[in-house]
């Protein structure tokens, strides 16, 4: 069973390499990205600023969100197997 730091560690890259594979870092105003995992609840909160691509931006978010849940789904497959 993953640890509860490897769980979060996994989740973050994730989030923070789907957002750096739409945008060029130098675009990237702001970027925040939030992960806790307590009592096997992972949360995940994506905060990005892209100026003049806002519409994309809380696509891109959104994604990167799903990407750091999937990765985690992922990680737990991995230790079931």
């Amino acid at each position: 069973m993953p640890t509860d730091e490897e769980v979060v560690r996994t989740a973050a890259e994730a989030a923070e390499g789907l957002i750096l594979s739409r945008f060029k870092q130098s675009d990237v105003t702001d970027m925040d990205v939030t992960v806790t995992f307590e009592e096997g609840v992972l949360d995940v909160d994506v905060y990005l600023n892209v100026p003049g691509e806002e519409a994309k931006s809380e696509q891109v978010a959104e994604d990167a969100a799903l990407a750091a849940r999937s990765a985690v789904d992922d990680l737990f497959a991995e230790d079931e197997s």
